[in-house]
C-alpha cells in the first residue's frame, strides 16, 4: 500500500481500529515522560489521533488541551462525540493549518506512514508549530528503509529515515534529542524519539 492509500485504509477500518486501539495502550510510559516535558495545562497537538482512545483521553484526563488531527473522517467523528470540548481536525497532517503553537506534539504510529521526503517535511512543520521548550514524541523504524506491514488483512506502508538523518534535521530545526530507543521491546519493537525545542 502506497502512502497516499493510508487514508482509505483507516477510513475502511475505522471502527475495527478503534476497538483494537482501546485495548492497546503500550506507550503509556513514553507518554508519561513526554507529559513531564509539557507545561501543566498546556496545549498538545496529536497528529494521527485516531478516535481519541486511549491516548487522547489520557492526556485530557490529566488536564491538557488537545488538538487532534486525523485523515479518517469516521475516527474524527468519534473523537468529537467523545471529547466535544477539544479541537478535532479532519485533514491530512501534511496540509494542516494551525492557528496556534503547541507545548507538545505527538505523532505516534502516524509519521512512519509517510515516505522519506514527507517525513522530513513534516518534522519541519512540527518544529515550526512547537513553542520554545516544547517536546515532540514520535516513532519510526530503526534504520533507513521502507517496509510493508499488515493490518486488518491488508498491506500497509511504513518508512523510516536513518537515525543520522533525523539527527541532522534536529540540528537544522533547533531540536535537542532527549532519548532514542531503537526497537523498544516495551512498545512492540517501535523505535521511539523524544526531542525538545530550545528556549
Amino acid at each position: 500500500m502506497l502512502p497516499d492509500r493510508i487514508a482509505e485504509h483507516y477510513e475502511r477500518h475505522a471502527h475495527a481500529f478503534d476497538a483494537a486501539r482501546r485495548r492497546n495502550f503500550v506507550e503509556r510510559d513514553w507518554l508519561n515522560r513526554f507529559l513531564l516535558a509539557v507545561r501543566k495545562d498546556g496545549h498538545i497537538l496529536d497528529l494521527g489521533c485516531g478516535a481519541g482512545e486511549p491516548v487522547g483521553r489520557y492526556m485530557i484526563d490529566k488536564g491538557y488541551h488537545l488538538t487532534g488531527v486525523d485523515v479518517s473522517a469516521k475516527m474524527i467523528a468519534l473523537s468529537r462525540t467523545r471529547f466535544p470540548r477539544q479541537i478535532w481536525l479532519h485533514t491530512d497532517m501534511r496540509r494542516a493549518v494551525m492557528s496556534r503553537n503547541f507545548d507538545g506534539i505527538l505523532a505516534w504510529d502516524s509519521l512512519f506512514h509517510f515516505d522519506h521526503d514527507d517525513q522530513a517535511a513534516m518534522l519541519t512543520r512540527m518544529a515550526g508549530w512547537l513553542e520554545p521548550g516544547g517536546a515532540i514524541l514520535f516513532n519510526t523504524g530503526p534504520a533507513r528503509g521502507e517496509a510493508i506491514g499488515h493490518q486488518f488483512g491488508e498491506d500497509i506502508y511504513h518508512a523510516s529515515l536513518a537515525p543520522f538523518e533525523y539527527r541532522a534535521l534536529f540540528d537544522e530545526l533547533g531540536l535537542m534529542e532527549i532519548d532514542f530507543v531503537p526497537d523498544d521491546p516495551h512498545v512492540g519493537g517501535r523505535s521511539v524519539w523524544f526531542v525538545r525545542k530550545g528556549h
